[in-house]
This record gives structure tokens, C-alpha cells and sequence, in this order.
């Protein structure tokens, strides 16, 4: 059962923690590395867009873009750009779908930047452009093809998209979450909302590498799906799974005010796991030994929102709920 996220303030003390230490310390670094490394990404799809040229520094943005996938809320919720950034989970299979209309009608709007940005969520991002450059259904494609284009097309679109999440970061979410509570605040009436935000972040986060990076491929003993890995065409589906619990381990230590060793300990255990795991892909699922590994990780995972809730949940005071929406 998917562990809920509405959350409920607590009736203790007012407490002033840690919203100015994940801006500045966790939010704009990292939304700055993440535009930097889609700027680098597009620029080298210019230069050259072919597989070799474009496939370093698409693992580097790929990277950047796990430091910040957390933050699901405010100028990344905005347009619609979360979604076209990473289409996944793609349970109906409409990322191939969309690339292939695209590249078998050679749309114009590879062309066009403003008609690239109104392009299907399905086709665009980085699982669209790793279809391009790891599926063996576009492997080989030329420099002066089609394919080529829609490689710098997408890479553009992903850099011009990283640009406004930092502009609208640096320029209205970080300004709103510094002065919350304070008057005039038209999104956060208290201190306490702007923690709730962060806190609700961390844990959702926890619940999509548990519920989405390892169960979809782990599906059930007697019908595991390794094909259900996220990004195991590029081999980056434990890739992902760690960076994401760096990024979150980062954030819950920019959000206490208080020292969290419990917390520590546990992201620490779940990174052994993860860093002996040596399955890149989980492609071992279908196997009692491998699976077993996978199934550790994801129980430490859960291991962490539980500890997270004790520890940072205890100091924020807010705690974790139920609510009608969590059926399964």
C-alpha cells in the first residue's frame, strides 16, 4: 500500500527550521547545476548530434536532473514541466509512440522552438531523447538525418526548460518560501506551510523511488518486469535510484534544525545496499538471489520515510496521514 502524503500541523511550538537553508543551500545550487548541464547538453547537440557526441552529456543532465526531481512542486509542477522533462512512469507506452510519429512524419517542429515546446509531453524529455539515442530501433542515425535534428530539437527544449525552472525559482519561489508567514505572502501564511511544502517533497520522493524505481520492475514473484526500469535503456535505472536518495539525504539535512542521526544512518545503509547491488538495469529480478537484493533496497527505502518521519517529521511538527485519495 502506497504510504499517503497528506499531512497535518501539528498543535506544538511554531518551530523556524531549515526553508532557508534548502533554498540556498539545496534549491539554487541545484537548480543552477541543472540548467548548466542542459545548456552544456544543448550546446553539444548543436555542435554535433550524433549518439557518441550527445550521450556524456546527456548521463551529465540526466544527473543534474535527479539533484532537484524532487522538488515536484512550483516552477517545476508549472506548464506541465515535470512532465515534459521526465515522462515516466509510461504505463501505456505513449513515449514510443509519440517519438516514432515524429521521426516517421519528420514533423516541422524540430524547426521551430516555440511549436517544439507545444510537442506532446510523451515526446520530449530525456525519455524521449534516450529512446534516440539508445534504442537500436534509431541507432546509427546520420548527422544530416531527421533523427539527428529531433536529437538537438529535444536538448534544446530541455535547456530552455531547466532556464525557467531557475529563473522562476530564484525570481518568485525562493522570495515566496523565505517570507512566508510574513504580509503580502500570497502562497505561504505561515512559516509552518513552507515547511509542510518541503517535508511533503521529501517524503513523496521516498515513496516514488520505493513505489516506482523498484517496484514497477520488481512487479510480483511470479511475473517480475525488469523491462518496467526506469531509463534502462541508458543502464541508468540504479544510477537514478542512488542519486535521487543523495539528493534527499541532502534535503533532509538542509531541512532539520536539529542533528538527524538516525536519518543519516539509514540513507547510509540504504546506499551500501544500492552500491553492492551490481545490477544497473535490475535485469536480476526474474532471479531469487537478485531479486532479493532489489527487495532489501526497497526496503530500506521504506525504512527511511520511516525514520525521516520520527526524526525531521517529530522537529517540523508535522506528521504523516491518510488521506481518501491513497486506494492502493
Amino acid at each position: 500500500m502506497k504510504r499517503a502524503l497528506a499531512l497535518c500541523l501539528c498543535l506544538a511550538t511554531p518551530l523556524h527550521a531549515g526553508v532557508p537553508e534548502v533554498v540556498n543551500d539545496h534549491v539554487l545550487p541545484g537548480t543552477a547545476a541543472f540548467a548548466d548541464a542542459t545548456r552544456a547538453l544543448a550546446d553539444t547537440a548543436r555542435q554535433d548530434c550524433t549518439t557518441t557526441a550527445v550521450q556524456p552529456a546527456f548521463h551529465d543532465a540526466f544527473d543534474a536532473w535527479l539533484g532537484i526531481s524532487h522538488l515536484a512542486f512550483g516552477p517545476v509542477e508549472d506548464d506541465g514541466r515535470g512532465l515534459a522533462i521526465a515522462f515516466w512512469p509510461d504505463t501505456r507506452g505513449l513515449g514510443n509512440a509519440a517519438v516514432a510519429q515524429l521521426v516517421a512524419n519528420e514533423d516541422a517542429a524540430v524547426d521551430d522552438p516555440a511549436e517544439f515546446a507545444e510537442v506532446s509531453v510523451a515526446a520530449r524529455g530525456f525519455f524521449a531523447l534516450e529512446q534516440l539515442l539508445y534504442d537500436e530501433k534509431y541507432a546509427g542515425y546520420a548527422a544530416d538525418s531527421y533523427t539527428c535534428r529531433l536529437v538537438a530539437a529535444t536538448a534544446a527544449d530541455l535547456s530552455r526548460m531547466a532556464d525557467e525552472i531557475d529563473a522562476a525559482w530564484r525570481g518568485t519561489q525562493a522570495p515566496l518560501m523565505l517570507s512566508a508567514g510574513e504580509a503580502g505572502n500570497p502562497r505561504y501564511f505561515s512559516e509552518q506551510e513552507a515547511q509542510q511544502q518541503l517535508y511533503t517533497a521529501l517524503q513523496a520522493a521516498l515513496e516514488f523511488d520505493a513505489d516506482a524505481r523498484l517496484k514497477r520492475p520488481l512487479g510480483s514473484f511470479d511475473r517480475p518486469r525488469p523491462l518496467r526500469a526506469e531509463a534502462r535503456r541508458s543502464g541508468r535505472s540504479l544510477r537514478n535510484v542512488t542519486l535521487s536518495l543523495q539528493a534527499l539525504e541532502d534535503l533532509s539535512e538542509a531541512l532539520a534544525d536539529a542533528p538527524i542521526p538516525q536519518t543519516h544512518a539509514a540513507f547510509a545503509t540504504a546506499l551500501e545496499v544500492a552500491a553492492d547491488l551490481d545490477d544497473p538495469v535490475f535485469a536480476g529480478v526474474a532471479e531469487p538471489g537478485s531479486r532479493l537484493k532489489v527487495e532489501i533496497l526497497q526496503q530500506r527505502i521504506d525504512a527511511i520515510a520511516a525514520t525521516v518521519a520520527g526524526e525531521i517529521g517529530a522537529q517540523l511538527g508535522v506528521t504523516e496521514g491518510f488521506n481518501s485519495a491513497d486506494g492502493d
